[in-house]
């Protein structure tokens, strides 16, 4: 797979990243059909085979249960070989989402992310909206707890990982280098907010490209990767072999 340069960022990113929700949580999912979480050993298997087929984006999230401690639990010791993203606004407890996107919650949940995932920086924090997100921007609690995060170095990049076009354009005016979009052949409302971020020279990667398991791989990745704006395209599974996949159709573009 060729890297992308993600906007202005100084970061490539191989086309196919892993998005690692399934390694960590199956409760209150969006999937058609359930799952159950792979064992430690299974998840070493699978991150491992994720890093030898060339993928080098690993998005994860406090939100998505055991994640980030099972990729500190196992690929910890090959961390110059993938750039890591997470986020903070989201966490999920006893069956359900909570959110809090104060000053104090976000240095905390930085903090947190570093110790379980075993590393000292993290490349990309993306805030994980919850719909609200003008009304997180307009605080300035997250974007101040963030920037104060990345000079201390901690964090190299700020995201947002949003659901509205206003949004998306608060968050460009307000310094954020990364966008994380939802985008599949059933969804293009935010084509001008890639649009836009591509003027700007801010960073796009792609979640939910395959609709959360509704447009076939075949389908979606082609179709994702054929816009000029996008980076990358985080997808998750189980499966090594299906992602050995994703990651052929991705090198025939």
């Amino acid at each position: 797979m060729i890297p992308r340069r993600l906007g202005s960022t100084g970061i490539l990113l191989c086309p196919i990243g892993f998005g690692a929700f399934k390694i960590g949580r199956n409760e209150g999912i969006k999937y058609d059909r359930g799952y159950d979480l792979p064992t430690l050993d299974e998840t070493a298997r699978l991150l491992h085979g994720i890093l030898d087929l060339g993928v080098t984006w690993i998005d994860t999230a406090p939100a998505y249960g055991v994640s980030e401690e099972r990729i500190g639990q196992t690929i910890a010791a090959r961390r110059r070989e993938y750039t890591l993203s997470t986020k903070v606004g989201e966490t999920f407890a006893d069956g359900r989402s909570t959110y809090d996107f104060s000053h104090r919650a976000v240095r905390e949940s930085v903090s947190r992310s570093l110790e379980r995932l075993k590393t000292d920086v993290v490349e990309i924090v993306f805030v994980h909206s919850d719909g609200r997100d003008v009304e997180i921007l307009e605080t300035g609690e997250t974007t101040a707890a963030l920037r104060e995060a990345r000079a201390s170095g901690y964090v190299r990049r700020l995201g947002f990982s949003g659901k509205t076009e206003a949004g998306f354009l608060r968050a460009m005016d307000d310094g954020y280098e990364v966008l994380m979009v939802e985008r599949h052949p059933r969804d293009v409302s935010m084509d001008r907010v890639i649009a836009e971020a591509a003027r700007r020279g801010v960073g796009v990667v792609i979640k939910k490209p395959l609709a959360s398991g509704a447009v076939p791989p075949a389908t979606a990745i082609p179709f994702g990767l054929a816009h000029a704006g996008v980076a990358s395209l985080a997808i998750g599974g189980l499966s090594l072999e299906r992602f050995r996949e994703h990651v052929a159709l991705a090198a025939e573009l």
